[in-house]
């Protein structure tokens, strides 16, 4: 009897095994995987943003327009009558109710659009914020208040800009911490922003100084409350919370997504760079911009070939550019016991 129970439990190992082998990649504990590829046209996917239903915009973030807003449902599949041809440089985009805001990046605009967008669809709004792009203004990534009021970074400049629900803008904060840093790579200073869920406190990336840093919320905060949340983050881009209260960090150097947790310590991460196929990022490729949507995380692969002055050169060119997606739910080989 123990005899046959031994090859029985034996049996039910190797079955197991076998099964484990044959689940692709992807499906892998993590589950990250691949959601949409953009058409052929601009690439680039930089911003990125989700609506009520679960449709994903994607930005495009060429230096020299034109740039796209694509448009995909849930499953992955490109709403091209949806689809919107633009004639400036979009970095950041954030749904607010029935608006698209997204960030123009070459003119120092915020731009509205009405929800749905469409192929055809007319701006809505264009509000001066920092007055066109300089070595001064680098509109970047926006975060909106339990009010409505929008607050969008400048990534030159250091400073974080106020639009009332008026549409009165504001420096509501400066600080020569939000400019590049040190080393300055990428050269992008104050780029992600998110609210804590209490609306106290708004965290901001630095992204060429590899920081987040926290923000004491008040009408007028001072230096003085301005601190270091995490460091040694490898290119810290964009950022949202879930709703575990986790941080999720876009580390575009490293290729890879971390969560924070109330400490600033990592106790998850997602993601890594598999080489190029045919032109095609596999897993992440300087992750640029997250967002939540229906228990998963999508994130935009900018895949930029920014290195520093060392003479490297990646062995294939993207020629084919991916929004990867990655879910919320449990835990994989990964994740590391929070230590609060």
């Amino acid at each position: 009897m123990a005899l046959r129970s031994s090859r029985v439990v034996f049996a039910l190992v190797l079955v197991v095994l076998m099964l484990a082998l044959a689940i692709p990649a992807q499906a892998r504990p993590g589950g990250v995987s691949r959601f949409a590829t953009l058409p052929e046209g601009p690439g680039h996917p930089e911003g990125i943003a989700a609506d009520a239903e679960g449709n994903i915009y994607v930005a495009t973030f060429e230096f020299t327009p034109a740039n796209r807003i694509y448009v995909f449902g849930s499953n992955g599949q490109l709403k091209a009558d949806r689809t919107r041809n633009i004639s400036y440089s979009p970095l950041g985009m954030l749904v607010v109710g029935n608006a698209l805001w997204v960030a123009d990046f070459g003119n120092g605009d915020a731009v509205k659009y009405t929800l749905p967008l469409s192929a055809a669809s007319a701006e809505a709004a264009r509000i001066d914020v920092c007055g066109g792009a300089g070595s001064n203004c680098a509109l970047n990534a926006f975060a909106v208040d339990s009010s409505g009021n929008l607050y969008v970074s400048d990534s030159f400049g250091g400073r974080i800009f106020k639009i009332t629900t008026a549409g009165v803008v504001s420096t509501w904060f400066a600080d020569a911490r939000l400019q590049p840093g040190s080393h300055a790579f990428p050269p992008f200073g104050a780029n992600g922003l998110a609210f804590s869920a209490d609306g106290k406190t708004l965290f901001v990336a630095n992204t060429g100084d590899d920081r987040v840093f926290k923000l004491r919320v008040s009408a007028a905060p001072l230096a003085a409350d301005l601190s270091v949340f995490a460091e040694s983050l490898n290119g810290a881009d964009g950022i949202v919370f879930d709703q575990q209260g986790r941080l999720w960090v876009a580390e575009n150097q490293n290729d890879r997504l971390v969560a924070l947790n109330a400490n600033g310590r990592i106790v998850a991460t997602r993601g890594s760079f598999g080489g190029i196929r045919k032109g095609t990022p596999i897993g992440l490729l300087f992750p640029a911009s997250p967002v939540i949507s229906g228990g998963f995380i999508y994130v935009t692969n900018a895949a930029l070939a920014l290195t520093p002055a060392t003479g490297d050169e990646p062995e294939e060119d993207v020629t084919r550019f991916t929004v990867t997606r990655i879910p919320l739910g449990g835990r994989d080989d990964d994740e590391e016991g929070d230590d609060d």
